[in-house]
């Protein structure tokens, strides 16, 4: 028999980073809100080790694995390559209806739209909603501009031999509740997977709203494994290398 290939564990993760200088107050608010709803022990009683900090919310493109960091490099020169603007103009060229005009081509005060907007709304599982060990909102998406972006992106990287095409379809989603991070998880030598009963919780929250029309601002390569912000209780992803959506060809 050929020797197995060994496996590889993913150490970067390419994606949409969701928190910004306009994202932040209107995240951080609701999430908030949430985590004291759910952690309360009037409620539901998610440990809160289980809630996500703000600072770690993104939406994931894609992992790849670097191990000593070796490839890193390809990945952060062909992120440099990218041109959303260019991306984007050619999705809504290929579209077969004609796109909505977008308030009269620029916003209230008098900027030009953003390329890209996220509203999350709502919340899901992973799992069977009985036994959840994941939550998450998905990004509202109705002409589908954000998801078509981010799977040319992804088919980008794959294509160029620096992102594992696991051959899954591309859920777009941010993470709000995990299990995996509950601390005292381990029983002798084995981790206790804890899972929750999130019945009720995506039944009270199924149009709770996160975050509104927020301008996608970047593209990022980040390293797995948040990290503690200084001065703060939050916590966020190393980032490697990153490019802006609005960036001029």
């Amino acid at each position: 028999m050929p020797p197995k290939t060994p496996k590889r564990f993913p150490t970067h993760f390419l994606c949409i980073p969701l928190v910004t200088t306009s994202s932040r107050p209107q995240l951080a608010s609701s999430l908030e809100s949430f985590s004291a709803d759910v952690t309360s022990a009037d409620s539901f009683a998610i440990p809160a080790g289980a809630i996500r900090p703000v600072g770690t919310l993104h939406l994931t493109l894609g992992v790849m694995s670097f191990p000593k960091n070796e490839g890193l490099e390809k990945a952060v020169e062909l992120l440099k390559t990218i041109v959303p603007r260019r991306i984007i103009a050619n999705i809504k060229a290929a579209a077969t209806a004609p796109a909505a005009p977008a308030k009269d081509g620029q916003e209230a005060d008098g900027t030009p739209p953003p390329l890209l907007s996220v509203t999350l709304k709502g919340i899901h599982s992973m799992q069977s909603a009985s036994k959840a060990t994941t939550l998450y909102s998905a990004p509202e998406d109705p002409d589908g501009i954000l998801q078509k972006f981010c799977e040319e992106v992804k088919k980008t990287f794959e294509e160029a031999d620096v992102m594992e095409n696991d051959k899954r379809p591309l859920l777009l989603h941010a993470t709000i509740i995990n299990t995996i991070y509950v601390k005292g998880r381990r029983q002798g030598k084995k981790h206790e997977k804890i899972t929750i009963d999130a019945r009720g919780i995506l039944d009270r929250y199924d149009d709770y709203e996160w975050m509104r029309d927020v301008p996608v601002e970047k593209i990022a390569i980040c390293r797995m494994g948040a990290k503690d912000v200084e001065d703060s209780d939050d916590k966020a992803y190393e980032v490697e290398a990153e490019i802006d959506v609005e960036g001029t060809e």
